[in-house]
This record gives C-alpha cells, sequence and structure tokens, in this order.
C-alpha cells in the first residue's frame, strides 16, 4: 500500500518539480546544442559523450548522467540502448553517418531524457531529411493532440500513423493505389509501425527516468501489440504528468526481414528499402508536462531542419526567433541561479 501511494505521488509532479524539471531539461538542450554544434566526422562517439557531461557540470553543476548515454551514429543508429559495456560509444564518426544522441543530465536526483538526431557532414542528403522530418511530424503531431483526458496509447498510435505516411513520402512502402487513411489503417492493422518503432512512444519521468507509475493498479494494462507492447504506460493523461515523447524510425535488418516474409506486411514494401539498410535510425526525444489545457514543452533543443543546420554551422542557441511554435518550448534561460523565461 505504501509503495502504491508513494508511485502515485510520483506520476503527478508539483510545481518545484516541475522547476527542478525544467532547469535539468534547459541544461541538457543546451549541451545538446553545443555538440551538436562540435559534432564533426573524424570524432569518436565518446567524444560527444564527453562534451556532454562537461557542459551540463561546468555550466549546469549536475555531477550525474540520468542514464548512460547513448551516442549512436551511422548503422549504430539502430540500436535502441547503444552505449553499454559492449558498445561504449567507441565508433568513429564518418561524413554519411547520421548521429543519434540520447543523453539527459540529472540535477538534485531529477532526470531529464533528450535525443537529438543530426547529419555529421552538417547536411541533411534527402534521404536522411525525408526519415528526419518523417519522425519531427510525428513529434509535432503528438504534442498538437496531447492534453488531459487523451490516452497514451492513441498518442502512441499517432505517432506510428505519421511514420509510417513519412515512409510512404519516400517511397520505401506503397499506398498501393488506396487513399492515404485507408492504406494506412491497412498497415497499422497488421502492426507494420512496430517494424520502424519497435519501442514505445515514451515514458513517465521524474525521479528515475523510466518513473514509476506506469502500470499502478486501475490503470490500463500493457498492450499486446507489437510495438505497443513496449510502452512503459497506457494511462489516461492528466495534468501534472511528465512524460517523454520520442518517436523515431530505424531500419533494423532482422526486423524487415520478419517484415518481408510476413504475408500480411511484404506487400507494403517495395526496393526502395534496400536503399536504407545499414542507414540506421532517427528519434527525437522531449520531456513534456500535461497542463491544464495542453502541454509544455520542457526541452529546447533544435528541432526544425533550419534550427539543426543553423547550430551545426555556428550559429547561436537559443535564437532569435521561434521557427518552430508547435514545439510548445517555453523558452528559459538561467541567470544568478534563477530560470528566467525569454521572450522569443
Amino acid at each position: 500500500a505504501l509503495f502504491q501511494s508513494i508511485s502515485q505521488c510520483r506520476v503527478f509532479k508539483s510545481s518545484a518539480e516541475i522547476e527542478l524539471l525544467r532547469y535539468v531539461n534547459w541544461v541538457s538542450s543546451m549541451a545538446h546544442a553545443e555538440v551538436m554544434n562540435a559534432c564533426k566526422p573524424g570524432m569518436m562517439e565518446y567524444q560527444l559523450e564527453s562534451l556532454f557531461q562537461h557542459h551540463t557540470y561546468t555550466h549546469g553543476g549536475c555531477r550525474h548522467m540520468a542514464y548512460t548515454c547513448i551516442c549512436a551514429c551511422g548503422p549504430s543508429s539502430n540500436v535502441l540502448h547503444y552505449g553499454h559495456a559492449g558498445r561504449p560509444n567507441s565508433r568513429l564518426l564518418t561524413s554519411s553517418d547520421i548521429a543519434l544522441l540520447d543523453m539527459g543530465a540529472e540535477y538534485n536526483c531529477y532526470a531529464s531524457d533528450i535525443t537529438c538526431s543530426f547529419p555529421v557532414s552538417g547536411s541533411f542528403t534527402d534521404d536522411q531529411r525525408s526519415i528526419y522530418e518523417s519522425v519531427l511530424a510525428a513529434q509535432l503531431e503528438v504534442m498538437k493532440q496531447l492534453k488531459p483526458g487523451i490516452s497514451w496509447l492513441e498518442m502512441h498510435r499517432v505517432a506510428e500513423r505519421e511514420v509510417l505516411k513519412g515512409l510512404i513520402r519516400c517511397g520505401v512502402l506503397t499506398d498501393q493505389g488506396k487513399g492515404l487513411d485507408e492504406v494506412i489503417e491497412s498497415m497499422m492493422e497488421v502492426s507494420l509501425g512496430g517494424i520502424f518503432m519497435p519501442h514505445g512512444l515514451g515514458h513517465l519521468i521524474g525521479i528515475d527516468t523510466h518513473d514509476v507509475g506506469g502500470y499502478s493498479p486501475g490503470t490500463p494494462q500493457r498492450p499486446t501489440r507489437p510495438g505497443q507492447r513496449k510502452l512503459r504506460t497506457a494511462r489516461e493523461l492528466k495534468e501534472g504528468m511528465v512524460l517523454t515523447v520520442e518517436p523515431g524510425c530505424y531500419f533494423i535488418d532482422p526486423l524487415l526481414d520478419m517484415a518481408m516474409s510476413d504475408e500480411r506486411q511484404k506487400h507494403f514494401f517495395t526496393d526502395r528499402l534496400n536503399d536504407f539498410r545499414g542507414f540506421g535510425g532517427v528519434r527525437l526525444e522531449d520531456d513534456v508536462v500535461i497542463t491544464s489545457d495542453g502541454c509544455e514543452n520542457l526541452s529546447l533543443c533544435p528541432r526544425a531542419v533550419e534550427e539543426v543546420l543553423h547550430v551545426m554551422n555556428g550559429g547561436e542557441w537559443p535564437p532569435t526567433k521561434d521557427v518552430l511554435p508547435e514545439m510548445k518550448r517555453k523558452w528559459a534561460t538561467c541567470r544568478n541561479g534563477k530560470m528566467e523565461f525569454l521572450d522569443i
């Protein structure tokens, strides 16, 4: 009974907790931007990790990371939890790589969990941009719909649909001459979204990166469909919850091979799929708090393609203009130990 009571307290954040989460997200977001600016072909993945850790400690007083940093570049970016002892961020970056950096600092025991993806070369290829914009579209659509009363499971489905639409646009999947909505629902019926996004849309976050309370008694049970069964919660959203929103699109050979041998799934693919084998993957992850009428994005990372390229080519961050207000970023900085909001 005590565990359940404490767990429920941790699901809903107080205003003081939200301010802590806002601070650690600011520190981590600025560190992500610095790493994005410094990243160049010829560096090692662990150098990106080191730069992030240095920034969050030097400029934010964060002694610890919330989890082991994931600095997955090139083909390694399709490994969801890369960076462990067996794959310790030890690959050399090349100019053709996509970098997927999942890193978040911890401050006063509160976690951030943020992922940025960008081209190591400083310029997107057409294929890199198509996958990036598909994932960004998924994140934006989820942000648009988040509010109290919404099912988190349905938000996962929203993200899957947007990723599948993007894969049709870039020619990996075919609409089979049908209407877009009709073919997307056909793909959803056979769990095709779980091939490209084999993880949940996100999770509760707070004192733990993957915080407790996801499947407390009296809440919806874990889904059983591929991809969806990886969700760490299926709860109805309520004001005061803080969750990650982290859609992704990955080209994982064993999953693709399974789909190509599945009679229900294989007819959706085109030969363009072969162009993306070895591509890796893209994930975009921000931390959001559910408000009375929507959500606020606590993370402040470059997200629009023009923002990413601006930072990679030496541009300042935060920007002077918000070119993507749909991300619902509440711009802030820290002065003299206090968070101050910015008018951008």
